[in-house]
């Protein structure tokens, strides 16, 4: 090796600074980087306005502007449409329908079934006929109103169990099956029945969805995106467009919030874009108004549940027999994945010796239902806690002693009480640790008593408290789906450049794997710059969803960092003549000795690094280990690890109107080893909240014609400042992940999610009061305040007719 001479310097540092080692496996380092509450990476744009995003960016000249023809039915055909108002309307370039297209005209994610638009079958209201270009915004919006289209209407099938009973499914359905159910059931001293509504739930990511196309040379194409999946869209586009995928590069620096909304669904609005642009050779936006964006993109899947449960005496679980019923909309979409998902949840923490567990695909007339933070999960555990609180009022337990009583390892009779209705063992169990932890630290019991007297004394207002575990599988159930790549470049000044397949969505992602590669060649965040995700440096990317961003990402700019100290580490051991194991890199220096003057700076060994022809630039890659699914025996490990976490809620509820208030939230979540303790909280904090919303307040209403009246702000409603409860304590079980996760984190975004079901327990737990907690509530979701009320209702119906029958004084 050619000698170069690296130059001497004192560090300076104080011997009680830490210092991460030189192991190249990079799990055991004492953290001077990670564990930190370092502030989001793009926090200052985001408050100051200067965050760039697709809509912000400066137009090029002659840029047009895209707009949707869109039907007015949910179901029947089109007999007639005339675009000639369209094309005769002031500022329009161009109008382009289906039969123009030359490449893919399917554009469905996984499964066929998307056409990106339609000449012909309409299957749900807002379906794509037309798109036209005009120069303005304005001019094109005002333009598609013109259309002429006539149509032969059918009626809209709306229910799933309807669609179920004519075996109407966009995917076949799958059963799930352990033990022998009979004979758990024979064994039952309770056999308890129930069906249970859970509602869908409207993005509302703050930035809708938006493209913007730049035609270039030899057919190709630079799409901006507003997309958690740039590969994919990357890949329509080229399909649509009939060109490789070399010729697409997709660009995507941040989303303005995407929770599932922007995953597959995004890919339409960039193909029309790109599609115009192809046709017109100029740049071309296309931006949904709030109300197109509603009406025309998915929603998370609403669910009919069912459950028939058999228990013993005390309350523990022999037998069950749960079905769920995903409501997909018109098409497959990523629908047989997320109601996989939702089986592989039915359960949460419960461990169910026997059992039978059905889902199914349900086709309706309504836009096709999509991703949403927890991907199913949400929707399959609910029908389970449901089971919990129905169990307690039958054996006259609080819920808390049910589910304890009912937890993953926990039996003395049955200490092997670990394996899942799909045959993966439940490892590493912290749920009974942390539910005790919560119990003490929320003083659950105390509370309960208090509440037990005060709603004795309170004939109008009750109150009621729940505590509920989540437990969370963290992969994508699509096996080839956990990859990720990345790429760093060192420069010669000791700045980092990090690209990497994951999307930013205001999650913190990029600023996780800047702590990361950070914390792994031993420099400071400040010296790393994360750039816009983009398909011409990082290519083949796996959405950034199912909880995984930085499990997948962050491993894979660790292994491209690992690469980077690697060859750095042997040359300067052997300038120095020193062994590689004696080379630390910490706080932006490089020690290789004992002496002071044994080191240098990070930027200066990277220079002498480059004198001495070393590359710089290294690729990473990831995939993650151990996971397999037999879908042919339904069993298998389809997740890496769980997640758990555990909520206590306290609610006060108003009996003569069905209003309430959540009083007060105890929240403990495990996040194995934190990378970020302030990002952390924030996603935990978030999910609770977009939870809660989507159990209490935030209503899909479609009309019995397939149009979707809650369209706009005004008919839906999310969670705002003021429903955040008053007291909300949120704590970290920071426990390393026993698996080998990149500095032994483990996922926070979606988990959280499931935490809100204590609100919905604690609501019933506060109807149940009525009758002395002896009838458990019928009460769907969105638990509104005219739910709440007619459960109220009916549980005093109840009480009264029991009364009657009893022939008590009334």
């Amino acid at each position: 090796m050619r000698n170069v001479t690296l130059p001497e310097h004192n560090t300076g540092l104080a011997e009680t600074g830490p210092l991460a080692n030189s192991g190249l496996a990079g799990q055991d380092i004492v953290s001077a980087v990670l564990g930190k509450p370092s502030p989001h990476e793009s926090a200052i744009g985001h408050v100051s306005g200067s965050a760039r995003y697709v809509d912000d960016m400066i137009e090029p000249a002659n840029c047009l502007h895209a707009a949707v023809i869109r039907s007015s039915i949910a179901a029947g055909q089109i007999t007639r449409l005339d675009l000639t108002a369209v094309s005769n309307s002031p500022g329009v370039a161009t109008v382009m329908t289906v039969e123009e297209l030359t490449g893919h005209v399917d554009i469905g994610p996984v499964f066929p079934g998307d056409p990106i638009m339609t000449s012909s079958e309409v299957k749900f209201f807002g379906q794509c006929i037309a798109v036209v270009a005009a120069t303005t915004e304005l001019a094109a919006r005002r333009a598609a109103q013109r259309a002429i289209v006539e149509y032969e209407t059918h009626t809209p099938l709306l229910d799933p169990r309807e669609a179920l009973a004519q075996a109407r499914l966009v995917r076949p359905s799958h059963r799930m099956i352990k033990g022998n159910i009979a004979d758990g059931m024979a064994a039952a001293a309770h056999i308890l029945e129930a069906e249970q509504a859970v509602g869908g739930q409207e993005h509302f990511y703050l930035e809708g969805q938006v493209s913007l196309a730049l035609p270039g040379e030899d057919g190709g194409m630079l799409v901006y995106t507003s997309s958690q999946h740039p590969s994919e869209v990357q890949k329509l586009v080229a399909e649509v467009l009939d060109v490789p995928l070399n010729r697409i590069t997709v660009d995507m620096r941040r989303m303005g919030g995407g929770f599932g909304g922007k995953e597959s669904q995004a890919g339409q609005w960039a193909c029309l874009a790109a599609l115009l642009a192809a046709k017109t050779g100029r740049a071309v936006k296309m931006r949904l108004p709030r109300q197109d964006d509603m009406v025309m993109t998915g929603k998370r899947h609403p669910f009919a549940n069912r459950y028939r449960i058999g228990i013993d005496s005390q309350g523990q679980i022999l037998a069950a027999d749960i079905e769920v019923i995903g409501n997909c909309g018109n098409s497959p979409d990523l629908s047989d994945a997320i109601v996989d998902r939702a089986m592989f949840h039915a359960d949460n923490s419960y461990y169910l010796p026997h059992a039978v567990i059905d889902g199914h695909r349900a086709f309706t007339h309504q836009v096709s239902h999509t991703a949403y933070r927890g991907f199913g999960g949400p929707q399959g555990m609910m029908i389970i806690e449901r089971a919990m609180d129905d169990i307690a009022r039958t054996v006259g337990q609080d819920p808390l002693t049910i589910r304890k009583l009912n937890l993953y390892g926990t039996s003395t009779h049955n200490p092997d009480r670990t394996v899942t209705p799909y045959h993966q063992q439940v490892e590493h169990n912290s749920l009974p640790e942390m539910i005790e932890q919560l119990e003490h630290s929320s003083d659950y019991w105390a509370r309960r008593t208090e509440i037990h007297q005060w709603n004795q004394a309170s004939p109008i207002l009750r109150r009621g408290l729940a505590l509920t575990p989540v437990k969370f599988g963290i992969s994508f159930t699509l096996q080839h789906l956990n990859q990720a790549g990345a790429l760093i470049h060192i420069y010669t000044d000791g700045s980092i450049q990090v690209n990497h397949g994951g999307t930013e969505m205001g999650q913190g992602l990029h600023t996780k794997v800047g702590q990361i590669v950070a914390q792994t060649l031993g420099v400071s965040s400040e010296v790393i710059q994360v750039t816009a995700t983009r398909t011409d440096k990082v290519p083949n990317t796996s959405p950034t969803a199912a909880s995984s961003g930085t499990d997948l990402n962050g491993k894979a700019a660790q292994n491209a960092a690992l690469t980077l100290k690697q060859r750095l580490t042997g040359f300067l051991a052997a300038e120095k003549s020193v062994a590689e194991e004696a080379i630390r890199f910490a706080d932006g220096r490089v020690f290789w000795g004992e002496t002071d003057t044994d080191n240098t700076s990070f930027a200066e060994l990277v220079q002498a690094a480059y004198v001495g022809r070393i590359s710089l630039s290294a690729t990473g890659y990831y995939r993650t280990p151990k996971i397999h699914y037999d879908r042919s025996s339904a069993s298998g490990r389809p997740f890496f690890y769980f997640a758990n976490g555990a909520a206590v809620a306290e609610v006060v509820i108003d009996t003569l109107t069905g209003e309430y208030k959540v009083c007060r939230v105890d929240i403990l979540h495990d996040v194995g080893r934190s990378i970020n303790p302030a990002i952390d909280r924030g996603q935990i904090e978030g999910g609770f909240i977009q939870g809660m919303g989507w159990l209490t307040t935030e209503e899909l209403v479609w009309h019995n014609d397939g149009r979707l009246l809650s369209n706009s702000p005004a008919t839906y409603k999310i969670p705002a400042i003021g429903d955040t409860p008053p007291v909300f304590n949120v704590s970290l079980y920071e426990q390393a992940n026993n698996e080998a996760t990149v500095y032994n984190s483990k996922a926070v975004g979606e988990p959280p999610f499931m935490l809100a079901i204590s609100v919905w327990s604690a609501l019933r737990d506060a109807i149940s009061s009525l009758s002395n907690y002896q009838l458990s509530p019928d009460l769907d979701t969105p638990a509104t305040p005219e739910r709440v009320l007619k459960a109220v209702m009916a549980i005093q119906t109840d009480m009264l007719d029991k009364a009657v029958a009893n022939g008590e004084d009334c």
